[in-house]
């Protein structure tokens, strides 16, 4: 499975959905979005999970690889 890995902690609060939204919706049936974030990114799964027909929510993970470092796995159906 192919993943884009997207590092969100340099990138303004303000601006970080939209670029989500934009990177998500241009992947292939199949792919992943790799988030590296600051914080754990439960809101935007549940965000992901209502809006967004093609995310998987049953195949979303986060991992936490250390202090301000959480990694999200957001694959397309």
């Amino acid at each position: 499975m192919a993943a884009t890995t997207l590092d969100l902690r340099d990138v303004p609060p303000a601006d970080r959905h939209p670029k989500i939204h934009d990177t998500f919706e241009s992947l292939a049936s199949g792919e992943t979005l790799e988030l590296v974030n600051d914080h754990d990114p439960k809101p935007l799964f549940y965000e992901m999970q209502a809006e967004v027909d093609s995310f998987d929510a049953e195949g979303y993970e986060v991992e936490r690889r250390g202090p301000g470092e959480f990694v999200a796995q957001l694959p397309k159906k």
